[in-house]
């Protein structure tokens, strides 16, 4: 469907992109989907002459919608799936209300697919479960048994199904068959509408930056159909997860709650767990962020009882055994490493070795040191520097929330710009040496407080942000351009 093999050295050359996850698009439904929206979205970036279009990561996501808590590594998440596309193909009614909820319309397009859906597409259905089966059965298996037993995690499940005896599981796809092709179907439409939206972009010379969580949530598919690979013992549960120590987002860390992987087994095959999941995000997109890329040296284990990240320890990770496993599989790997918080010399070693590039981030950089990594003119070609990510707030709200000095200390390093903030901000990003320089989409539009995508360590509240296309001035399409232009980052 898509060109993986793209003939573009992607971070070797100075661009800019826009940081928007595809939930936040317009649209009059409950959130953005891979519909219309999100193709004119492509045409203004191609207008702007943004090069990169840079998400969140696309899993299927759990009922508080974290797309960093996934319910798969390959699958791509349902509710994504553009209404619009399935009407164009008379697989859904033209007349369904746009106030059905998504899980009831995504099962009429089911039926509506098994009635009306011509030859071609139903061998393109086939042909897909086949080329995704080593993992798209126990996706599907999971999903099914999940919905059956109330959402409950794989773990409160009956014993025979929790554990996968293979009766238990025999039995449940003889009576769960036609739910489980229902959601190889979505899967199918999921991974069709993207990759005819990815082609639309390489049309528009725009190319599509993901994002990839370094851990896996502990209710996956992954964890339960390939408890080998995860730090959990006989009945499902684990005595040590994952989180990170106190940082800039937290004075008592985050506990996240992962469960562990289990290097030694990974690392026994070669990492083939590691490189199907890279596989299938290659599929989806042209760069990848890794997030918490620190954690592939060493990662902050932290007892499961625990109340905070507090009281947890450093534990070594084979990254360069990993890392030098997948370039087996691409030579050239279109990683870029979320390096921030703790970093080590190791971690720097560890980066520099398979050419990745690293992260830096303005509003990180004005604690009063001029020697702080994350000033611009401390940065280096080989980063991406973003003004702030999903998971800061807004530049302009950052701004307003300094005290009067640190106000000041900023405007003096930015030489008293007469433009309105956040635009001396963005102005600094894009100057950066840094070849690739992100905008969040809330910068763009200059919005202050009330515009946060996400406050880490917190668990309401998140994920909910979108924009309105009457927010855009009509002259914000020039003047990125102007400015990309004045940069070099046109490419």
């Amino acid at each position: 469907m898509t060109d993986n093999n793209l003939p573009v050295n992607i971070t070797g050359q100075r661009r800019a992109g826009i940081l928007l996850h595809i939930t936040s698009l317009p649209g009059t439904d409950d959130q953005g989907d891979m519909g219309h929206q999100a193709y004119r979205f492509i045409e203004f970036l191609s207008a702007a002459g943004m090069t990169i279009w840079q998400t969140l990561p696309l899993g299927a996501v759990h009922d508080d919608r974290s797309p960093y808590q996934c319910l798969s590594v390959h699958a791509g998440n349902p509710l994504l799936i553009s209404q619009d596309w399935l009407k164009d193909r008379a697989w859904l009614n033209k007349n369904l209300s746009r106030k059905s909820k998504r899980e009831n319309w995504l099962r009429l397009a089911y039926e509506g697919f098994k009635l009306h859906a011509d030859h071609a597409a139903t061998t393109e259905f086939k042909q897909f479960c086949e080329q995704e089966k080593n993992w798209l059965g126990d996706y599907a298996l999971y999903c099914a048994l999940r919905e059956q037993h109330k959402r409950r995690p794989w773990m409160e499940w009956p014993v025979p199904i929790r554990d996968r005896m293979s009766d238990a599981l025999a039995n449940a796809r003889r009576q769960l068959a036609d739910e489980i092709e229902r959601i190889c179907f979505e899967q199918f439409v999921f991974f069709k509408q993207w990759h005819e939206l990815r082609d639309y972009a390489h049309q528009h010379n725009v190319y599509l930056f993901g994002d990839m969580p370094i851990f896996v949530a502990h209710d996956s598919a992954e964890v339960w159909a390939h408890r080998e690979y995860f730090s959990v013992n006989s009945d499902g549960q684990t005595s040590k997860v994952a989180g990170v120590p106190p940082d800039y987002f937290s004075e008592t860390g985050q506990l996240w709650g992962n469960p562990l992987y289990n290097w030694d087994t990974m690392q026994k095959d070669n990492f083939k767990w590691w490189k199907q999941r890279l596989h299938s995000q290659m599929k989806l997109f042209d760069l990848i962020r890794i997030d918490h890329f620190r954690g592939l040296e060493a990662y902050w284990e932290i007892s499961a009882e625990a109340e905070t990240a507090i009281d947890g320890h450093w534990v070594k990770a084979p990254g360069d055994a990993l890392l030098q496993a997948l370039t087996e599989q691409l030579r050239d790997l279109p990683l870029v490493a979320e390096d921030l918080g703790t970093i080590t010399p190791e971690v720097d070693e560890l980066r520099h070795k398979y050419n990745i590039p690293g992260m830096k981030i303005i509003q990180f950089a004005f604690d009063g040191d001029p020697s702080n990594p994350y000033l611009p003119h401390q940065h280096l070609n080989d980063y991406v520097v973003y003004t702030g990510t999903h998971d800061n707030d807004s530049s302009l709200a950052w701004f307003e929330s300094l005290d009067d000095n640190a106000r000041q200390h900023v405007l003096d390093y930015l030489g008293h710009p007469q433009e309105d903030f956040p635009w001396p901000l963005i102005r600094s990003a894009l100057a950066s040496v840094a070849n690739i320089a992100i905008l969040p989409m809330q910068d763009i539009l200059a919005l202050g407080d009330g515009n946060r995508m996400n406050t880490p360590g917190t668990t309401a509240g998140n994920w909910n942000w979108r924009f309105k296309w009457e927010q855009l001035p009509a002259d914000l399409g020039a003047r990125l351009h102007h400015m990309l232009r004045l940069y070099n980052r046109l490419n």
